[in-house]
């Protein structure tokens, strides 16, 4: 991972797996030129940032956002709504109830691993969260590096590999909800909606090599048998989140987090429903992930 130093930027690596915080910057005044440029370098080298003590409007959030590429809107929340309408891009990840409705998406429930919308045929290439309320315990978000689950697996299976795609469910949410307009299960697995996606792909940016899985529920993979598929699905699955291959945010008021959902994935732990968590969301369009070559 990369540890340095431009301007008067400091990038302070998080873990041997994956992470950097990001010294230096205040994101109200959002960066641009050679600043904005040490971010993205420090952002491919380290794949996930952490920019402490922030202050900000949501206006000056997605400002920031918006210049890492083109704003992408909001996800498909459980009862369709958008969080702010006069911001489509911006989303909520609230347990927080209001006048009996809930403010925000995933309560306060586990969200499995997964990457961000990779049941969309352009997947965003990148999602910032934004902590404004955070509970005394739990909520922690995990990452782990796809990379390096790509090049840990055996050179059978890696071979084995090539030329497969995976589907990705898009009925449920991380949570496991299932989102407005979808059944809950699903006789076939042909009947599943979602994309299909190469399980090695390369990163447009970086030109690496990843393995890209999305999520596991409702996942398989439509070139293979079902039994032999889940059987790949789970070995594959194995690599992906040893200790020594993720590295865990334990959130401060103020942090903002940025992913890169091309070549990570994340989840959060449960907390006490009883207390308050608030979370900004915004994401970075992206394309569709193409096979490597």
């Amino acid at each position: 991972m990369i540890g340095a130093m431009a301007d008067d930027i400091t990038v302070t690596p998080l873990s041997t797996a994956l992470g950097a915080e990001i010294g230096g910057i205040d994101l109200s005044v959002a960066p641009d030129g050679d600043r904005l440029e040490a971010i993205l370098a420090a952002w491919h080298g380290n794949l996930v940032l952490l920019f402490r003590d922030q202050n900000i409007s949501d206006e000056a959030f997605l400002d920031f956002s918006g210049r890492l590429g083109t704003l992408d809107l909001a996800p498909i929340t459980v009862s369709g709504k958008h969080y702010r309408p006069e911001l489509p891009e911006l989303a909520v990840i609230s347990n927080v109830i209001e006048d009996g409705e809930p403010i925000g998406a995933l309560g306060n429930s586990e969200a499995v691993w997964h990457t961000d919308m990779s049941y969309n045929d352009d997947p965003p290439m990148a999602s910032l969260l934004y902590a404004i309320e955070i509970p005394p315990s739990g909520g922690n978000t995990g990452f782990c590096n796809m990379y390096a689950a790509l090049g840990a697996l055996p050179g059978a299976t890696r071979r084995r590999i090539d030329g497969l795609s995976c589907k990705h469910d898009s009925s449920h949410n991380s949570a496991g909800e299932t989102r407005s307009g979808f059944a809950d299960e699903f006789a076939r697995r042909e009947d599943i909606p979602g994309a299909v996606h190469p399980l090695v792909c390369t990163h447009p940016d970086t030109g690496r090599e990843v393995l890209y899985l999305g999520r596991r529920g409702n996942a398989y993979i439509p070139e293979l048998s079902e039994t032999d598929g889940e059987a790949l699905l789970n070995e594959l699955w194995s690599y992906t989140v040893p200790a020594d291959n993720t590295w865990h945010h334990e959130w401060r008021v103020g942090d903002v987090l940025l992913w890169d959902n091309r070549c990570t994935m994340h989840r959060r732990d449960d907390f006490d429903p009883a207390t308050r968590r608030i979370m900004h969301r915004s994401q970075i369009r992206g394309t569709r992930m193409n096979a490597a070559a």
